[in-house]
């Protein structure tokens, strides 16, 4: 298990990139599409953190990134942050039938995110957003 303290500033996403990447190295991940997946996921999660979590102040995302089993392994990635309380899982999916034009501003990073992953869950709890990200590969 890997664990990172970064400042959520938009320019530090690579470095929890970084840190669940290298989880899925370290870990023979061979799936080009997983890593592409995953490096979505947690780029939209830790943007979405970096813009709208702490509005008038500078905070900080706790990545937590590990990887379990042994064949089949599965990654599991915890952002954690003390900001607003915001379920990002609440949020009604887009209506990706509708043109473009008519589509609300928003909401698709997110649903990408629920597309890409296993499972994606959130709790707030003792003043943290925590939400977690799974992927499994072999």
């Amino acid at each position: 298990m890997r664990e990172r303290i970064i400042k959520a500033l938009k320019e530090n996403c690579d470095q929890a990139t970084g840190l669940v990447l290298s989880m899925l190295e370290e870990n023979h991940c061979q799936s080009q599409e997983i890593k592409m997946q995953v490096e979505l996921a947690v780029e939209e999660i830790f943007v979405n953190i970096a813009s709208y979590a702490y509005p008038s102040q500078n905070g900080d995302v706790t990545v937590t990134a590990d990887v379990s089993g042994a064949e089949k392994k599965t990654l599991t990635v915890v952002f954690r942050d003390s900001g607003i309380p915001f379920d990002p899982l609440a949020k009604e999916d887009p209506d990706i039938t509708l043109p473009t034009v008519q589509r609300s501003i928003g909401g698709l990073g997110l649903f990408l995110v629920k597309d890409v992953m296993d499972d994606v869950t959130y709790r707030y709890a003792d003043g943290y957003n925590i939400l977690t990200i799974r992927k499994t590969f072999s």
